[in-house]
């Protein structure tokens, strides 16, 4: 248990300790995209974490997929985001803005622009998504131009460099859970037959493209990844070539140098041995529903260098607290996730209070 505590370097920055907060979206930014208020409180309050990776942040009109997320691409988001960099940074911790285009998981009625929404081909994921009108069926995504990719890349660029700007320590890239970088990665999302479908690299290609572009622009010691290998939500099916394509991207990712890669693991334990293999800086592991007893023992093993966690992190703001005194947690309350005000987001009491009350 206490690897857990001992400092570690991801690029250019030393954390204080090996534990993660990932990247859950939260639905509270202002309607324009810019984060709300109570997201200063919301990140300060788990700052004593090694590294605070954040909600999914869109990069363009395009990337928007689900209502009121944060955007991190016009001077009102960078604002936003500075005054929350400003208060994680005054309590010592770190944070990475997590770019996130939700390609065609997205409807008209939750963007800027009201259009349709875009992916590697016009294929609907056949899932509902919520609205300000109720769940709707997400309807079939427009299929990017190849000179669109082009300026989809440049989105990236420009938005971490405005991450930069906010004041974040880096950004990482989603590139899991079946948003657009993924949708490239899945023969199911991706039939295309020019240099961005059909073989595992031209499927690769548009992950590459991003991670390089943006390693250009903020330096690779301020650029990570987050990748799902395995993922089957929202009708993704990476083929039976998966694990190969995984194989070769992390290959090529790690050419780069990039701060560190991001696992969620579902159960590939050959792969993921095969990827930790190939990756030669820090890598984040992240195993949904893991047991709290469970804690530390990726470190333990030398499967990663850090462990990230959501709800544990959600509902607890003294996280790091509680699992030093072997405090009780509390449960987060599902149905404050999404949406709404201080209660269920900044609202959990610290183990201080709960003694006192």
């Amino acid at each position: 248990m206490n690897t857990l505590f001992s400092s570690v370097r991801i690029g250019e920055h030393a954390l204080q300790n090996r534990l993660v907060m990932a990247p859950m979206t939260r639905s509270r930014a202002q309607l324009d995209g810019t984060p709300g208020d109570l997201a200063i409180e919301y990140y300060a309050q788990r700052a004593d974490l090694g590294l605070i990776v954040t909600e999914g942040t869109q990069p363009s009109d395009d990337g928007q997929g689900y209502l009121t997320t944060p955007g991190i691409y016009t001077d009102a988001h960078v604002a936003g985001w500075k005054k929350i960099t400003s208060a994680v940074h005054a309590q010592g911790g770190r944070i990475f803005i997590q770019l996130m285009h939700a390609g065609r998981m997205s409807h008209p009625d939750n963007t800027p622009h009201h259009r349709q929404g875009v992916a590697p081909s016009a294929i609907a994921p056949g899932a509902p998504m919520f609205t300000a009108k109720g769940m709707q069926d997400i309807p079939t995504p427009r299929a990017l131009p190849t000179e669109e990719i082009r300026q989809t890349v440049a989105d990236f660029r420009h938005a971490a460099r405005r991450a930069i700007d906010a004041g974040a320590d880096g950004i990482e890239i989603h590139g899991a859970n079946a948003y657009l970088v993924h949708q490239f990665l899945a023969p199911s999302a991706n039939t295309r037959t020019d240099e961005y479908g059909g073989s595992i690299e031209n499927r690769a290609r548009f992950a590459i493209e991003v991670a390089t572009a943006i390693a250009e622009e903020i330096g690779p010691e301020r650029t990570a990844i987050r990748l799902s290998p395995n993922t089957t939500m929202w009708g993704i099916d990476e083929g039976v070539d998966g694990p190969e394509l995984y194989r070769y991207l992390v290959t090529e990712l790690d050419k780069l140098g990039l701060a560190y890669l991001h696992i969620m693991h579902l159960g590939n334990d050959t792969l993921l041995a095969d990827l930790r293999q190939r990756w030669k800086t820090s890598l984040i592991l992240n195993r949904p529903g893991r047991a709290r007893e469970q804690i530390g023992s990726d470190l333990t093993s030398g499967l990663a260098d850090l462990e990230s966690y959501g709800q544990m992190v959600l509902a607890n703001p003294d996280f790091i607290a509680r699992l030093k005194t072997h405090a009780p947690l509390n449960d987060a309350d599902r149905n404050t996730f999404f949406g709404g005000g201080a209660q269920g987001y900044v609202d959990y009491p610290a183990l201080s209070e709960a003694i006192t009350a």
